[in-house]
């Protein structure tokens, strides 16, 4: 059920007759107060100006010349200085319900973008330690605008950029060697600046237990590396699947490398006199390409800068055909993504096909003070840690519950309650109860009955009715604006409006056809709630 699409219609019309309709833009908002109808339009206000006639006039003129259809539109006001407030016939609005029923876990999807291919890249996380409280964030987020983006017709590929090039890998590949030699007996210093955690000494200890005192002329690139990179990443992927991501592909770094991708894009660069010599390094020339400075790609060393291999990874994204590039990171990389932008561009590249999306930090909160929850001695939080604390629902919920641009205290107190506080308890609340109430009314002998729908005519069957029915048109907002904490606000708004409901209108005693009406529209609710947690990654319980 279009609403606005119908209204859209209805001033098309209008524009026969009414000359300064003709291609001005007419949007359509829900109210704040239900007083001031179903939907309403300024457009009298914006039009009036350019006229130089009185809004209100000018309200009362389109009024007059729309053709009321009383089985859709019961009336239509005129509202303070002009804007014109329209009222949905309430027996017209009910019949969402009809179309939830017949659609289940499709409502709220549609097929705007069916056959347009997308690349969600996130993670990314170098494999040089678990994922952390820090890269969470980023894996739900991601995890969830890849939900969204399918949920709107997108062929969606999830992608991991598997970083294992560069000074970390070797650093991690020394880290090991050290705490081997050390298990030796070595009594050798660790730098600082090397990697901390436990799980480094896991690794060697493993490595010590199969191949003994024999690795003590190994260097730290070879196994020592090796074995860290894998037993590392196997440990990421396992994380990930324990908060229900699954990745399609892993895109290896060194394969640029080995593809000779770098060579060729400093040759492009040469080639195109957008780069230059200088102090021993190669720079790029981003001030001529609309960046504040140049910016080296090649170190004095001989080592690129990450902007090099991003350019590159990136031109393969456009090779493999993908309609929209979508980057997820932290705030970290706000002043440093532009450049990879400005680079692609200056090749030719249509970089308004990549969507970045930068999220702010993540805060850990006991007793209102920050808290370490690891057992490791490195500084950090695992992913997993924070996952068996709370679990894999919360987790989730959490991570996407507040705009990706505010900074999030994950609040441990609220998110272990079992109560109306923690608001993934009052969701899934809401989603058992309504299994709750179905299973008393089937044993009363009442079933839903969608024929009946038409009955619904109480303030607060209506405000439920009215709220269903924005829910496609939130995913796709969600989806278009890659906005994923829409989707919590959405549905705590729907969980509160039904608590509502269930306290004003009871279904058992009340008269048969409206009683039934009612499971009819519970169920419909029920469905929107699972449907929306489903996009989320959270479950839907029918029991609690």
């Amino acid at each position: 059920m279009k609403l606005k699409e119908y209204l859209s219609g209805l001033f098309a019309n209008l524009s026969k007759n009414l000359e300064y309709l003709n291609n001005t833009p007419i949007l359509f908002n829900v109210p704040n107060q239900a007083n001031f109808g179903d939907l309403s339009t300024n457009i009298a206000l914006s039009v009036a100006k350019g006229l130089k006639r009185n809004p209100r006039e000018v309200a009362q003129e389109i009024v007059d010349n729309i053709s009321l259809d009383r089985n859709i539109i019961d009336k239509i006001e005129i509202a303070g200085p002009g804007f014109i407030n329209f009222f949905f016939n309430p027996e017209y609005l009910a019949q969402i319900i009809k179309i939830i029923h017949a659609q289940e876990n499709e409502y709220g999807k549609s097929k705007k973008y069916i056959g347009v291919r997308a690349n969600v890249e996130f993670i990314s996380a170098n494999p040089t330690g678990p994922l952390t409280v820090g890269h969470g964030r980023n894996a739900v987020v991601g995890d969830t605008v890849a939900n969204l983006l399918e949920a709107v017709g997108y062929d969606v590929d999830r992608e991991y950029y598997f970083n294992n090039a560069g000074r970390q890998m070797r650093v991690l590949g020394d880290s090991v060697r050290l705490r081997y030699l050390q298990l030796m007996g070595d009594n050798l210093e660790f730098p600082e600046d090397y990697y901390q955690g436990e799980y480094i000494k896991e690794i060697a200890q493993k490595l010590y237990s199969e191949f003994g005192d024999t690795l003590k002329d190994e260097g730290p690139e070879g196994l020592f590396k090796e074995t860290a990179e894998r037993e590392i990443f196997n440990d990421i992927i396992k994380t990930m699947e324990n908060i229900g991501i699954k990745m399609k592909i892993f895109y290896n770094e060194n394969s640029l490398y080995q593809e000779d991708r770098i060579n060729q894009l400093l040759r492009l660069f040469k080639e195109k006199n957008l780069s230059y010599e200088n102090e021993g390094a190669l720079w790029l020339k981003l001030s001529e390409l609309g960046n504040e400075q140049d910016k080296v790609i090649v170190k004095s060393s001989g080592e690129p800068t990450y902007r090099l291999p991003d350019i590159a990874y990136h031109i393969t994204k456009f090779e493999r055909g993908y309609d929209l590039i979508v980057d997820l990171f932290g705030s970290d990389h706000n002043a440093t993504y532009p450049d990879v932008l400005a680079g692609l561009k200056s090749l030719g590249y249509d970089s308004e096909k990549i969507k970045v999306l930068i999220h702010q930090f993540v805060t850990i909160l006991q007793n209102g003070e920050i808290v370490k929850m690891s057992t490791r001695k490195a500084n950090y939080i695992t992913l997993d840690e924070l996952s068996d604390e709370v679990g894999k629902d919360v987790v989730r919920y959490f991570f996407n519950m507040r705009s990706i641009n505010s900074h999030l205290n994950f609040d441990l107190d609220v998110a272990k309650k079992q109560s109306d506080e923690n608001p993934v308890f009052y969701l899934q609340y809401a989603h058992a109860r309504i299994s709750s109430i179905l299973k008393m009314t089937s044993e009363q002998g009442l079933k839903s009955d969608i024929n009946q729908v038409g009955l619904l005519r109480k303030t607060e069957e209506q405000n439920l009715i009215k709220k269903i029915i924005e829910y496609p048109e939130e995913v796709l907002y969600s989806a278009e604006h890659f906005e994923t904490h829409r989707i919590p606000v959405f549905l705590e708004e729907l969980a509160s409006l039904f608590h509502k409901f269930y306290t004003e209108c009871r279904i058992i005693g009340s008269e048969k056809n409206l009683a039934e009406a009612r499971i009819a529209l519970v169920e419909a609710v029920q469905i929107v709630i699972k449907n929306g947690l489903n996009i989320l990654g959270v479950s839907a319980p029918n029991r609690m």
